[in-house]
This record gives structure tokens, C-alpha cells and sequence, in this order.
């Protein structure tokens, strides 16, 4: 309450002659909290990040640089970063997952106009301007995994051989993720961040970003943990992209076959990731809602696990971690 007394003043200093109604717009993931501003001739979007837990100026610097790019990102329209605040230009209540109606030519055109706006920001990546998406941060979100997913969640304790195997297994993983070309990463570049608006999409919640895997972004929008999509779709997309950034000159794989195993390995990386995170979430922060997703993301990553003979230990790590579901019918390409 006290924070939101604060905010509710700032507001009023930016605003001393207009009245406004201060409501909630949005639950997030971390400590920040974002809530509609209601004037009589329109909303506006304030952005809550309490100091210390959050700091307000990656947004400020992720957002001019996206910007720039040509991509759809909120205005910062006021700023107080010692307290916190951001006041944002509103783009709407209506997230992709939302507008996901099962319409294959309403979903076909979201997700072109997703990778078109990914594909400026990438154009548009810069070295040391972002932080590195280095093996200490890549590693750091690999071990969420063992502390939150498989301490906290399975309630297992890896045996030493275990633990030995699944450290060689991350360091394989890892040895692939900083192999590949970089450019701007959102890092959660999916249908719970993407609105729709004009013109489409508009991009929120950036201010993870930084300089890393090119495959990484795509990974987050064509496997995303919120919202599947099957396999002979994912490949579709993701042949447009390919076949796309090769035109533009972006620094993709020459040949189709490297790229999609990039795409797949980046993609365990970020589903070990999110498994630790959205038990974290739960059982550190009362989320409670984040472990209906965690079947999804487990699919994925044994999917990938399968289509690939090195990763092969991990799904056995995993079936003696795991109950054993019962075998159903594998669809899957091997590159």
C-alpha cells in the first residue's frame, strides 16, 4: 500500500490538474507491478519496479534501442528511476495468447508480424550494448534446474554420478549456445508479451535483454510454455525465418540442417531454465499458477532430448528423476 500511495502521488505531480483512477493492469514474474491510468480522455501504463529488487534503467535503455530498431515498444513518457516509476504509453489489454483463437490465418498473420518486428531488433543488434548472454548467466539458469526443479519440486537429490552427468551435460548445451551467431535478445519473446495493436506486435517486458544466441528469441515464440503449437507448424515458421534472415544478411546457418539443431539445443537450454524458474516461482513466491505449464516445457525438452544422441543421458537422468509416462507415438525430425 505504501508503494502504491507513492505511485499514486508521482502520478498526480505529472498530472495536477487532471483526475485519474489507478487500477491494476498486469501480474508479472518478478517484483515489478504495472497498472492502468485512467483519465477521462484516455489509459496510460505505470510501471511499479521497487528499488533494490528492480531497476528501471535496463527498460529505459532496452526500450530506446528497440525502438530505434523500428519495433512497437511502449513511450516512456515520465521516468523516476530512484523511486521506480515509469509512466508508458498504453498498448492495450489484448496479449497473443489471448487473441490465439485457433484461427489458422488470424494465428499465421500474428506470428508473421512477430518475427517480422524480431527480425528489425536483430538487424539492428550492436556489440556491447547489451550484457552477454556469457556461460556464467547461461550456466547460472541451467543450475535453477537441480535447486528449484528437482530439489524443490521432485523433492530428488541427484547422486554424485548424477550430478557429474548432468554437469557435463550442461557444459555440451552451453558449448553450443555461445557457438552461435549473436545478436539482440529479448529473452522472453512470447505470447504473453507480444499485444495487439497497430502496428503489430507490441513488444513489453524487454528489459532482460541482452546479447546472445540468435535462435534464442524464436525458441521463446514457437515453443512457448504458455501455448503449443505442433511440430510441422513450429518447422513452417521457423523455415520463413530461416529463409528470411538469409536475405536480409542476418548471421543465421548457411544450411537449414545446422540452423534447426541450433534451434532445438538453444531450446533445451531454455526449458531447463524455465522448469527451475516456474518452480521457483511457486514455491519461492507463492505463484502458484506457473506449475500448470510445467508439462509442456517437461515435453519439449524430452522431445528435444530424443531427436538428438547427445543429449540422450539427460533423458535418462530424467526418466530415473521422473515418473515414466506411458510411450506414445514419437513425431519428430532429425536433422
Amino acid at each position: 500500500m505504501e508503494r502504491f500511495r507513492l505511485l499514486e502521488n508521482w502520478i498526480r505531480t505529472q498530472f495536477p490538474d487532471k483526475p485519474f483512477t489507478l487500477a491494476p493492469a498486469s501480474a508479472d514474474a518478478s517484483f515489478r507491478r504495472y497498472f492502468r491510468v485512467t483519465f477521462s480522455d484516455g489509459t496510460l501504463i505505470a510501471m511499479d519496479a521497487p528499488p533494490p529488487q528492480e531497476d528501471c534503467a535496463p527498460f529505459v535503455h532496452v526500450a530506446g534501442l528497440f525502438a530505434a530498431s523500428g519495433a512497437h515498444v511502449p513511450e516512456i513518457l515520465a521516468q523516476d528511476l530512484a523511486q521506480g516509476f515509469l509512466l508508458l504509453c498504453d498498448l492495450g489489454s489484448t496479449t497473443y495468447l489471448q487473441a490465439l483463437n485457433g484461427d489458422a490465418d488470424n494465428t499465421n498473420r500474428l506470428y508473421r508480424d512477430a518475427v517480422a518486428a524480431l527480425v528489425k531488433i536483430q538487424l539492428a543488434s550492436q556489440a556491447n550494448v547489451l550484457p552477454d548472454y556469457d556461460e556464467t548467466l547461461l550456466l547460472r539458469e541451467l543450475n535453477l534446474f537441480p535447486d528449484w526443479y528437482l530439489g524443490r519440486h521432485l523433492h530428488v537429490v541427484p547422486e554424485a554420478t548424477q550430478k557429474a552427468e548432468l554437469e557435463r551435460i550442461f557444459q555440451r548445451i552451453v558449448q553450443n549456445n555461445l557457438a552461435q551467431p549473436r545478436v539482440f535478445v529479448h529473452r522472453d519473446y512470447h505470447s504473453r508479451n507480444l499485444m495487439v495493436t497497430t502496428p503489430n506486435p507490441g513488444i513489453i517486458d524487454f528489459q532482460d535483454a541482452v546479447y546472445g544466441p540468435i535462435t534464442y528469441d524464436l525458441v521463446s515464440l514457437f515453443k512457448d510454455a504458455y501455448i503449443s503449437w505442433d511440430e510441422e507448424r513450429i518447422l513452417d515458421w521457423l523455415i520463413r525465418y530461416w529463409e528470411q534472415a538469409r536475405k536480409l544478411g542476418l548471421p543465421v546457418a548457411g544450411d537449414f540442417a545446422d540452423f534447426y539443431r541450433d534451434f532445438e539445443w538453444m531450446g533445451v537450454q531454455r526449458h531447463i531454465k524455465v522448469l527451475g524458474i516456474f518452480s521457483r516461482l511457486n514455491y519461492r513466491d507463492g505463484k502458484s499458477d506457473y506449475l500448470a505449464h510445467l508439462p509442456l516445457v517437461e515435453e519439449y525438452l524430452r522431445k528435444a532430448c530424443e531427436r538428438y544422441r547427445e543429449l540422450h543421458p539427460l533423458l535418462t537422468l530424467l526418466d530415473e528423476w521422473t515418473v515414466t509416462k506411458s510411450p506414445e507415438a514419437k513425431v519428430g525430425y532429425t536433422f
